[in-house]
């Protein structure tokens, strides 16, 4: 578990199910990914995620409001071993309810999950990406003082759709700053 100023970074847990299958299925949550979730998909991808914290201490956390215990999403570091030409390599990411944008909460958690990645991990760098038209995220990575590396087409969005074009940014544990 990891606390910030307004979050907790924790294991998922049941409670959390409802709420994320609903966020799978917002058009606005989702439009910079290729389909919505199903609430199976939504599901699995909770099973996966929770079982990769067991396994490794770490992930893609769920995140809740510290004042009161909502859950509000996820943000945390996942292994890409080997999808990208630029695998394998630890990415960090967020995926948040509509109703907590715009407050500083991805950027707050991403912050501490960097901090996390780099002195408790030891890694050297930590990458993250997104489609080249979702502006919102792309910046949070500058606010967290990653910097773009390149332009890319990601491997498992379908030829001429409009996500297929990503963007790859980075971050060094000797440039970030908690």
């Amino acid at each position: 578990m990891i606390e910030t100023k307004r979050l907790i970074l924790r294991q998922w847990k049941e409670s959390d199910v409802e709420p994320f299958i609903t966020m799978g299925l917002d058009q606005d949550v989702m439009q910079f990914f290729p389909t919505l979730l199903t609430p199976q998909e939504s599901l699995n991808l909770i099973q996966k995620i929770s079982s990769l914290i067991n396994e490794n201490g770490w992930g893609f956390w769920a995140v809740e409001l510290k004042e009161t215990h909502q859950f509000i999403g996820f943000i945390g570091l996942h292994s890409q071993p080997e999808q990208f030409d630029f695998s394998p390599c630890v990415e960090i990411g967020w995926r948040l309810a509509k109703e907590f944008w715009k407050q500083g909460y991805a950027t707050e958690g991403a912050k501490a999950a960097l901090d996390y990645g780099f002195n408790v991990l030891n890694l050297d760098k930590i990458v993250s990406f997104t489609a080249n038209i979702n502006i919102p995220s792309q910046a949070v990575m500058e606010r967290l003082g990653m910097h773009k590396v390149k332009n890319f087409d990601h491997p498992k969005v379908p030829l001429h759709h409009q996500l297929k074009a990503h963007v790859l940014y980075e971050i060094t544990s000797s440039s970030f700053i908690f």
